[in-house]
């Protein structure tokens, strides 16, 4: 009987051995996704943080190429003269790419292009023949003489281009307005208060907006 009771206890000890040893592993294996997870989860923080800050700055060149009273007509007319490679930001006598999102002429197609532009300017480009079907990553590639709707970040120092760990690209609407250019013809004359839609871009992944007014006196001011 002594000797059938050790054999007995012996086995109730390792079946507790082996239960706290699959604890023991499920703990650590648990352990293992949870820091594999908030790596991930850090990383990904870290990345979207870099889409943003290279949208932002692309935002800001593309706002400062409205600053002074200079090529107003550019500054009212789309042009894709203006969106390409050689428009480089100067000291002054900035010229935006102006782009066009739709035909005005149909009222209700101009509108639904301008909510997806909008909601998502990134695929609304994309899949828009009148731009190309446009990508940032398009415009690495791009030629000098090339419409590009997506102008590449270069920074807003005159002659000093300036790198980002993320590809940055931004363009700009005009945003049709009634009643803010109150007098009969200023429009015409390229004269009152003008909205505009700034886009910024970081590598075909994350875009961010911002709008800006200007007041002009005249295109011949």
């Amino acid at each position: 009987m002594k000797s059938f009771q050790k054999k007995q206890q012996s086995g109730a000890v390792l079946l507790v051995a082996l239960v706290m040893l699959l604890v023991l592993t499920v703990l650590t294996v648990t352990n293992m996704r949870e820091v594999t997870l908030e790596g991930r989860m850090t990383a990904n923080r870290m990345e979207n943080q870099q889409l943003l800050t290279a949208s932002e700055s692309a935002m800001r060149e593309a706002e400062k190429r409205y600053y002074g009273p200079g090529h107003i007509r550019d500054k009212l007319e789309p042009s894709t003269a203006n969106c390409r490679k050689e428009n480089i930001y100067k000291e002054i006598g900035n010229k935006p790419c102006l782009i066009e999102i739709a035909s005005q002429t149909d009222q209700a197609a101009y509108q639904a292009a301008t909510k997806s532009f909008l909601l998502n300017p990134l695929d609304f480009i994309k899949n828009s023949s009148a731009h190309n079907n446009w990508t940032g990553a398009k415009t690495a590639t791009a030629d000098n003489s090339d419409y590009i709707p997506w102008m590449p970040y270069r920074g807003t120092s005159a002659g000093d281009t300036t790198a980002l760990a993320i590809n940055a690209y931004w363009n700009t609407v005009l945003i049709p307005t009634e009643g803010i250019n109150a007098e009969y013809g200023d429009a015409l004359e390229g004269r009152g208060t003008y909205y505009y839609l700034i886009t910024g871009q970081g590598d075909d992944q994350l875009a961010a907006q911002s709008t800006i007014a200007n007041i002009y006196l005249g295109l011949n001011n």
